[in-house]
């Protein structure tokens, strides 16, 4: 499969955006990255369309406005007392928009979903749902801040950032999920973020320098074998049949 045969491309933007850095969460205060992750913007693509046949990659994203911060003062209920609350102070990205390129890839470790692998059927839904603004609700990071995706060529119009250059230093790139990787561990992804002329361009999940495990973690498995009746598991969990509910 070529990746220009299964390319696409979408604007996302939003009034706030929350790329949180996972250092900032310990102490119960998030601040965002100066710019979205890998897992992010593969997150955005994957409510826009996604299937277990198919393995989204991002490819590139171009900073479209001016990287623009504000703190905000959030009431947390406490996790020992939900009678009370505490203020935390959350710093969030404003104003954004960002051009994504992407492409998909069948997915090699799901040979159970052989048969859904059609290139054309795929981009076109993909496309479609672009079009539409997406199948899910659009998150910029986290569920307050909403997106709107709209289609769009990459590199048209002017961006905020062309023809500058700028390091970020080292991010989070992304997560690697047992169903894509074939291995039972979850991971995280690390790399030395740069944009140059006003895009990043990331490297695919398997070239990054560094790579941390989490714990073990299996796929899921959705073979017909495995698939269970509804009014079984409704006795299972409840007891009774669903035609007992008041």
């Amino acid at each position: 499969m070529r990746k220009e045969t299964t390319t696409f491309a979408f604007t996302v933007s939003g009034d706030y955006a929350l790329f949180t850095d996972p250092i900032t969460k310990l102490g119960g205060e998030k601040f965002t990255y100066q710019v979205p992750t890998y897992q992010a913007l593969k997150g955005i693509a994957e409510s826009i369309y996604w299937k277990p046949t198919i393995v989204i990659y991002i490819d590139k994203v171009r900073i479209m406005r001016p990287i623009e911060e504000e703190t905000k003062a959030i009431r947390l209920l406490k996790y020992n007392d939900v009678q009370k609350s505490d203020l935390a102070h959350y710093t969030y990205l404003r104003d954004v928009e960002y051009q994504v390129l992407a492409h998909f890839e069948f997915n090699q470790h799901r040979p159970d979903l052989a048969q859904d692998r059609n290139i054309n059927k795929h981009l076109a839904i993909m496309k479609r749902s672009i079009k539409r603004g997406g199948r899910r609700d659009i998150f910029l990071g986290v569920r307050e801040c909403q997106g709107y995706v709209e289609p769009c060529e990459f590199g048209s119009g002017e961006g905020y950032y062309d023809g500058k250059d700028q390091i970020f230093g080292i991010m989070e790139h992304g997560i690697n999920y047992p169903d894509e990787t074939g291995q039972d561990q979850l991971a995280v992804r690390l790399w030395n973020t740069k944009m140059v002329d006003g895009v990043i361009t990331f490297p695919r999940p398997e070239e990054c320098p560094i790579v941390r495990s989490l714990h073990g973690l299996s796929a899921k498995d959705f073979a017909m074998t495995t698939i269970r009746d509804v009014d079984e598991e409704y006795a299972t969990l409840f007891g009774g049949e669903p035609d007992d509910l008041d």
